[in-house]
């Protein structure tokens, strides 16, 4: 496991990291529900991990109410500059999240997703082995 420069969570030990897991500078997960990350996942510079929210509901909100869902994050997993990864969030095993995309519900797996929200741009497939040999 490799962080590069600084990196900043709320509690830590919600936070499950798999093997070979990098992230660039300024990664942020707020923890406050479980935060599941597997095996050979990448994070590129400035992305956000948070499992905290708050009402809609000002009067609510105004009280200090929280919520916190948990947030599950695949293998062989790239997240590109920028992103944030919301609240119960899931993201399938083989994707691409494109720098700057905001990721809420679920996406599958061995796609590249994009946006805001982030929405499947296209499958990754045996093109995408041999674009680089």
């Amino acid at each position: 496991m490799t962080f590069d420069g600084h990196f900043h969570c709320d509690y830590g030990f919600d936070t499950e990291l798999g093997e070979d897991f990098y992230a660039n500078v300024n990664l942020v997960i707020l923890d406050g529900a479980k935060v599941t990350i597997g095996r050979n996942c990448f994070i590129a510079p400035n992305a956000g991990i948070y499992t905290a929210g708050h009402p809609s509901d000002a009067r609510r909100r105004n009280q200090g109410l929280e919520y916190a869902r948990p947030v599950t994050i695949g293998d062989d997993i790239w997240i590109g500059a920028g992103v944030s990864i919301l609240p119960g969030a899931v993201i399938g095993s083989g994707t691409v999240i494109a720098a700057g995309s905001v990721v809420r519900g679920t996406i599958p797996e061995r796609v590249i997703c994009g946006g805001n929200p982030a929405r499947i741009i296209r499958e990754i497939g045996e093109q995408d082995a041999s674009r680089y040999r």
